[in-house]
């Protein structure tokens, strides 16, 4: 239009006088031509193609981008001259990734071929940041409503240039504090998230964000990353370091992860998990609008995880509730299905659409306020700050940009009605006032009826000296009952030890004799005939024992060899010998007890009719006592030999014994061996008797 009037002036009029030559000047002063009047604004789009799993992908976002330009293009009062034209890249591989090398290379496409004023995208982080990279160097705007990551808020050197109008986990980090501070919890958290090292990594930069904010707190936070299916193991460290827990992983995985958490005792109350689910996916149900209960699968384990997830709060992006929202939803959905035949469903991914929407607009103004301002639009030194530290509003709603570029994000806090098992939201955190706001009527449910500590009474390790008096800690507890259990398993092994090596012995019979190993001997026989040939002057000697005072040769035992040595054998009047247990215990004992004041025992024979006793052979002889000292040697245990000492003993002849003499018992009744029914009985009271140096 001002080209139009000077061109109509130049072309009229008769340019003497001095009307028509001061209005000449004036004219020219304010019609000097704009060279860049009626020109093209082109915005180079870099984002997926195709991958519609990406809530920036291009059919999601496409339709979104182009209402703004539309709308743009159709205002007289903004950017006017200028028409806005679009020129796409693609992000991803051939698999259908965002890649980081694909990126940079369509961004440099574009600018070689397009020359662009602005680049939009990428969405993915890691291909955001090679062309954000690039457009720093270029001189170049970079706006997107993704690229999440922490790292793209540092804008004093290669990010100075990008402005970000969607969600940033910077911003979780924050949401985190002011729920740690609204709870008490000041000491301790847990971010447990899945991290596969491929494609955007998602869970890790989403904890990243409370990583880097919670410590502002004091909070100690601790990071667990996995990948394996070993939950055993990893609810294991939870135990050990923290009882407030956020985790970030696909919902499949996280619900398996509280099912293992409520067999473990980790859901009763003493715990507290927040699934960091930002697009909502465990709420979102395959039917829309419907909504899925986020524990339910239909299958067997759906009454545990109903349980399991009574601990759990499932924290999301807060959905637009301003009345341009869903009308403006229900236009791209149309545009999508009819110009890029996708089909775009309802959930929380559609919001990334609508902030794209809102930073093409918010970008427009910026370079109609630098215009105003005899800006350039190729200055996006001058553009960039005027889309920062504001407020624009757009279809959703407030759009509030911080200081840093980057935009104050609202989350909701999902709470399950334990009535119905339907997850709903309790509160809803401002990210431009810092607030969390309580929904009216609704109220957290926590399993113990009381917010957990982040730290137990006891600490983590027992650590608390009440707690040290009062009881053992874990490794204590466990130490005794080791210990315990090894002593029974030590004693049980010993007598179990003993019985069998009893069993094999009492199987071995070692105190058996056979017969035909016994042979007879003619020491009877000898000494009767040498008793003529013995005079009383061997009275007192060794042999003395072997007469009586009248010079008698006393006989008093069977004798025969055994293995070479002389033995006294004892024949039992019986025809055969049953050889029950508490028989073989008799026997076996008797050959194990060993006494140098007790006749050795050396065994017995069972073979009938030679059925006897073999003891050791006295060689010197036995003096009898009366009754008293028989009742004596009776009561003295033929199991417990002792040593005797008696201060008299009387020989057969009736003289008395003075000096004090050391014995030997040598009488065996093996009652149970030769009868099982009555007492052993004694020939004559010269049957037993006490050996001993004269």
């Amino acid at each position: 239009v001002p080209g139009l009037w000077c061109l109509l002036h130049r072309s009229s009029g008769n340019p003497s006088g001095r009307f028509p030559v001061l209005l000449g000047l004036l004219l020219t002063l304010f019609c000097r031509p704009d060279p860049c009047a009626g020109a093209d604004l082109t915005i180079a789009v870099v984002l997926p193609e195709h991958n519609t799993s990406y809530p920036w992908a291009w059919p999601r976002v496409g339709p979104a981008v182009r209402r703004a330009v539309r709308g743009i293009n159709a205002r007289r009062d903004l950017l006017p001259g200028y028409t806005i034209k679009l020129t796409f890249g693609s992000s991803e591989d051939r698999e259908g990734a965002c890649s980081d090398s694909i990126a940079p290379l369509s961004a440099v496409d574009l600018k070689m071929g397009a020359n662009p004023s602005l680049f939009l995208g990428p969405g993915c982080v890691y291909t955001a940041a090679p062309v954000a990279r690039f457009t720093r160097h270029w001189g170049l705007p970079l706006l997107t409503a993704a690229a999440e990551a922490v790292g793209f808020g540092h804008k004093e050197a290669e990010f100075a240039l990008t402005t970000r109008t969607g969600p940033s986990h910077g911003k979780l980090g924050e949401f985190g504090t002011r729920l740690s501070r609204r709870f008490g919890w000041t000491r301790r958290a847990l971010l447990l998230y899945w991290d596969g090292h491929n494609d955007d990594r998602p869970c890790y930069f989403a904890a990243e964000g409370l990583y880097l904010q919670l410590p502002r707190l004091n909070i100690t936070v601790e990071d667990i990353p996995f990948v394996e299916s070993n939950y055993t193991a990893l609810l294991g460290h939870v135990r050990q370091k923290a009882r407030i827990v956020y985790v970030c992983c696909a919902p499949e995985v996280f619900r398996k992860l509280m099912l293992h958490a409520h067999r473990e005792g980790l859901t009763a109350g003493e715990y507290a998990f927040f699934y960091v689910d930002l697009f909502g996916a465990s709420l979102q149900g395959s039917v829309f609008p419907d909504r899925r209960l986020p524990w339910q699968r239909n299958d067997g384990d759906d009454a545990v995880a109903r349980e399991a997830y009574k601990a759990v709060m499932i924290i999301t992006y807060s959905e637009p509730t301003n009345p341009e929202y869903r009308p403006f939803l229900e236009e791209i959905k149309r545009e999508a299905r009819a110009d890029y035949n996708f089909t775009m469903e309802d959930g929380l991914k559609n919001f990334i659409a609508a902030a794209f929407h809102d930073g093409v607009m918010l970008y427009a103004h910026a370079v109609n306020e630098t215009l105003a301002l005899e800006g350039s639009i190729a200055n996006a030194t001058a553009i960039t700050p005027r889309m920062w530290n504001r407020t624009f509003y757009g279809v959703t709603g407030f759009m509030r940009i911080d200081p840093n570029g980057d935009r104050e994000t609202d989350y909701s806090l999902w709470d399950m009605d334990p009535a119905s098992g339907e997850f709903e939201i309790v509160a809803n955190y401002n990210g431009t006032t810092k607030e969390i706001e309580m929904v009216a009527g609704k109220d957290i449910h926590w399993p113990g009826n009381a917010i957990p500590r982040d730290v137990p009474f006891c600490g983590f390790e027992n650590s608390n000296p009440a707690c040290r008096k009062a009881s053992f800690s874990l490794l204590e507890i466990l130490s005794l009952a080791m210990t315990l259990l090894l002593s029974i398993a030590i004693i049980a092994a010993f007598f179990v030890y003993r019985k069998m090596k009893l069993e094999k012995e009492l199987a071995a019979e070692l105190w058996r004799v056979h017969w035909e190993d016994v042979q007879s001997s003619n020491l009877e026989k000898n000494l009767r005939s040498m008793g003529s040939k013995l005079t009383l002057s061997l009275r007192g000697s060794n042999y003395g024992s072997l007469l009586t005072t009248e010079g008698q040769v006393q006989v008093y035992a069977k004798t025969a060899y055994y293995k070479g040595n002389l033995v006294a054998i004892k024949h039992v009047r019986r025809k055969r010998i049953d050889l029950a247990r508490n028989v073989l215990f008799e026997l076996k004992h008797m050959r194990d007890v060993q006494s140098k004041h007790l006749t050795r025992f050396i065994g017995a024979c069972i073979d009938a009719p030679n059925i006897c006793i073999l003891t050791e052979y006295c060689t010197r002889g036995r003096h009898f006592t009366p009754s008293k000292f028989f009742r004596l040697s009776r009561t003295l245990s033929v199991f417990h030999p002792a040593h005797v000492a008696f201060d008299q003993i009387l020989i057969s002849s009736g003289k008395q014994m003075t000096r004090l003499q050391p014995c030997n018992i040598s009488i065996y009744l093996l009652g149970l061996f030769e009868s099982s029914h009555q007492k052993p009985s004694l020939p004559n009271s010269k049957i037993g008797g006490v050996q001993g140096p004269l």
